[in-house]
């Protein structure tokens, strides 16, 4: 079953990858399952967008833009 979630202003792509997927961490599958709005930083309220299914905690990576800093 597919999950989605509709925002509300000021939500973040991190915001909601904790929220709904338990980590910041799952921000990248997040950003992927909604490539049409890979570009948008900062919500407006109303964007529906699929929250893809959590796997194995083994999986999780860093999202790219933190990859550096906790090395």
């Amino acid at each position: 079953m597919t999950k989605s979630y509709t925002t509300i202003s000021g939500d973040m792509w991190d915001k909601i990858a904790s929220e709904q997927m338990g980590s910041v961490l799952h921000t990248d599958k997040l950003m992927k399952a909604n490539v049409k709005y890979a570009s948008t930083y900062v919500f407006p309220a109303g964007v529906v967008l699929t929250i893809p299914e959590v796997e194995d905690e083994e999986d999780l990576e860093l999202p790219p833009w933190k990859r550096g800093l906790l090395t």
